[in-house]
């Protein structure tokens, strides 16, 4: 009796064993088939799902689900945090938060790329579409995460208020210079834009639109920095390059 009791426990946990085997079998040869990406807008969908899911197994939900909780999240240039939220077991959507980014210095042959209070937020060789290079600042040493030591912090306040107008105006600027004065210069494509002090920056900005709207290929320097909102009639320098 007591053998037929000790065969029987051994058939239940062996029972047991194969049970969980297969049920683990079962759920981890489940996959996610369908991924929504949202908040993104520096890297396309195909791009944030290849980086989060980077390996067959990163796509079993259990995994995932693993993963995400209870890992460290992925580092994704650019990219602050990320949540994944199940619609379904087999049905998840991605979304990005992004750093805010509004320019980037060069530095010891990186780009190091900063947010609005001057915060460095990346460290990369790549250029970021849509993102000035910000030339002219003197500042010490560069500590990822830390503010851009600059002598006056203000000069933050500036670029915002300028990229912010810039974007307003769909002005795609790939350099802004500033000079001891603070005066700032834009490059867009072959023309340089002196536009001075930050004073009515919204109406120089303005003009410079409805220049490049009539002018689409101009090629030398633009002085705007005569720009007066009295004035109903203006008239701007202008100095063709050789």
């Amino acid at each position: 009796m007591r053998r037929v009791n000790k065969n029987r426990k051994k058939l239940v946990i062996a029972g047991i064993f194969l049970t969980v085997l297969l049920l683990l079998a079962v759920l981890f040869s489940v996959r996610i088939k369908s991924v929504t990406v949202s908040g993104n807008e520096r890297y396309t969908d195909e791009q944030i799902e290849s980086m989060i899911f980077d390996t067959k197994l990163s796509k079993n939900p259990v995994y995932c689900y693993y993963q995400y909780r209870f890992r460290p999240h992925k580092t994704i240039p650019f990219v602050e945090d990320y949540k994944i939220v199940f619609r379904s077991p087999v049905n998840v959507e991605i979304i990005t938060y992004e750093k805010s980014v509004v320019g980037y210095v060069s530095y010891m042959n990186s780009l190091m790329y900063f947010d609005k209070d001057g915060i460095i937020v990346e460290s990369t060789n790549d250029k970021l579409p849509g993102i000035p290079m910000i030339s002219g600042l003197r500042f010490g040493q560069i500590v990822l995460h830390k503010p851009l030591p600059v002598e006056d912090a203000r000069i933050f306040d500036e670029i915002l208020n300028l990229t912010q107008v810039l974007e307003m105006y769909d002005i795609k600027a790939e350099q802004i210079h500033f000079n001891s004065q603070r005066e700032a210069t834009l490059t867009v494509g072959e023309l340089q834009v002196e536009l001075g002090s930050n004073v009515q920056m919204n109406g120089k900005i303005s003009e410079l639109r409805d220049i490049l709207n009539t002018y689409s290929a101009l090629d030398g320097t633009l002085y705007l920095d005569t720009y007066d909102e009295t004035n109903s009639n203006p008239s701007y320098r202008f100095e063709q390059d050789d």
